[in-house]
């Protein structure tokens, strides 16, 4: 099986060739694709040394897979074309995410939708993914009406020049600019640019997003994302207003039988999930799981995972696997 990676030297599409090497994917032959300034240049994938190619090479190679991490522009226009020769591609990007036309998926949730028929499937949002986690079994067994998300976002959801400029800053230089302000010791609440609405792009993803994964758009979601000093991962802070009454060691179990979820949640011991331990790692990490005092039906809890793998890389290759497994490719 030939797997094109698409963004191959970008922070996303290292860590894709990270899982891919920790993943049983059967690549008989890897494919990395970068821009035109890269061709030529090498990728080390298991202990091999890979030539990068062109765009139009890879089409011509016809993969059964290409796993894009490249930005919108090029997903809409290369995208089609690699579909136009039989791949199935898996975006990263937001590009075709809320295409009516395309799959958004979180194999743990929504694998199911996907048939031989869809081309081009969407990987959604980082801090989406991490929060229909633990928000899509809790709709199941209490029917959600209402959340309200607050976001705090690892630099490394910008890229390499993002974790450039902090590092930098750290040392007490001034670098290029990849925020409107330092980051170092701030906190900007300004996560991608702002819509004519003055939400940012960010906070309508993680609006929209969770309504078409989960197949359920009669709940009202509210988001308010935050760009933070950490590399680790992203967190997020979530109050969520159930129709029905919940009981919170009943949450706790279902939380903690999630495939993919894992349950730190005890506060005697300041066990509680953070970015510091969740680098590297493919869970989606849940806890601070309490009441809200102030109303009636409704939870608050704290959501932590690693954006690069489960927010991107790892989702995307799961995806792939499930593809593989059920014979769509």
């Amino acid at each position: 099986m030939k797997v094109a990676v698409v963004g191959a030297t970008g922070m996303v599409g290292q860590v894709m060739l990270k899982v891919l090497e920790e993943r049983d994917l059967p690549i008989t032959e890897l494919i990395p694709v970068a821009s035109e300034r890269s061709v030529g240049n090498k990728v080390k994938f298991k202990d091999k040394e890979f030539t990068i190619v062109s765009m139009n090479d890879a089409i011509a190679v016809k993969p059964e897979i290409a796993i894009f991490s490249a930005g919108g522009g090029t997903s809409l226009e290369f995208a089609p074309k690699f579909a136009e020769v039989g791949t199935v591609v898996i975006d990263n990007s937001s590009a075709w995410r809320m295409d009516p036309t395309k799959k958004l998926v979180v194999p743990e949730i929504n694998a199911n939708v996907l048939t031989k028929e869809d081309k081009i499937i969407a990987n959604p949002n980082c801090s989406t993914i991490q929060l229909v986690m633990v928000l899509h079994p809790l709709n199941q067994k209490y029917d959600i009406k209402r959340v309200i998300v607050s976001t705090y976002q690892s630099v490394t959801g910008t890229g390499k020049a993002a974790v450039d400029q902090l590092n930098a800053e750290i040392k007490g230089e001034s670098p290029e600019k990849v925020y409107p302000y330092q980051i170092f010791k701030n906190a900007l609440p300004h996560c991608d640019v702002f819509s004519d609405d003055d939400y940012t792009k960010e906070e309508i993803k993680l609006m929209k997003e969770p309504k078409k994964i989960m197949g359920d758009d009669t709940f009202n979601l509210t988001a308010t994302a935050v760009r933070v000093p950490v590399q680790g991962g992203h967190s997020e802070s979530v109050n969520i207003e159930f129709e029905n009454e919940f009981d919170l060691d009943e949450v706790r179990k279902i939380l903690s039988e999630t495939p993919g979820v894992v349950l730190q949640d005890n506060v005697k011991n300041n066990e509680y999930p953070m970015p510091l331990y969740s680098e590297g790692k493919d869970e989606v990490f849940v806890g601070r799981i309490r009441r809200d005092l102030s109303q009636p039906k409704t939870l608050n809890l704290w959501i932590v995972a690693d954006n690069l793998r489960k927010g991107a890389a790892t989702n995307a290759v799961q995806i792939a696997e499930y593809l593989v497994a059920n014979n769509l490719v």
